[in-house]
């Protein structure tokens, strides 16, 4: 039987997904097993752009819970790692079938994402957070107090310069 996934949010944690697996860790050593295994699951697959494609986007949250021993007081925090999956021109990629259904998901959540991020920049008074599944899972870490820091891969091939500039 397969789980159901839903986007909730608690007042005090943020954004958060019900049904997923949370692993105490205590040393960076076991992030990195932990992603090691979030990578092997994660859909990838052979395009005419790339041998190992990712098909998925991946999150990762580090959280915390303070507790102040003398007060009682507790904080949280969150720190979401996020590795998208690239845009995909399709007549580039050469997706077919379930390949293409997964380029036109990713393209539709990154054009998403940069509405999101240009309504942040122009102080628009309503951010479309809830246009896709991404943009609202990472909500609490772009909108209000957050801090957020992207990098972006880019090819040095001439014939990717659109792909490249559109980054």
């Amino acid at each position: 039987e397969q789980k159901k996934y839903s986007i909730k949010t608690d007042p005090k944690k943020g954004q958060y997904v019900d049904n997923l697996t949370m692993v105490p860790v205590h040393a960076a050593e076991e992030i990195d097993g932990i992603m090691e295994t979030s990578d092997k699951n994660r859909s990838v697959s052979k395009t005419n752009m790339n041998a190992q494609s990712s098909r998925s986007h991946m999150i990762l949250y580090i959280q915390n819970e303070m507790k102040n021993l003398e007060t009682g007081a507790v904080v949280y925090s969150k720190m979401s790692i996020i590795d998208l999956a690239g845009s995909e021109r399709i007549d580039k990629s050469g997706a077919t079938g379930q390949a293409l259904l997964e380029a036109q998901h990713i393209n539709k959540s990154l054009s998403a994402l940069g509405d999101v991020i240009s309504s942040l920049g122009g102080k628009s008074k309503h951010v479309p957070f809830r246009n896709s599944t991404l943009t609202h899972l990472l909500q609490d870490s772009l909108g209000g107090k957050a801090k957020t820091l992207m990098f972006a891969n880019s090819s040095p091939l001439s014939g990717d310069v659109t792909e490249t500039l559109s980054t």
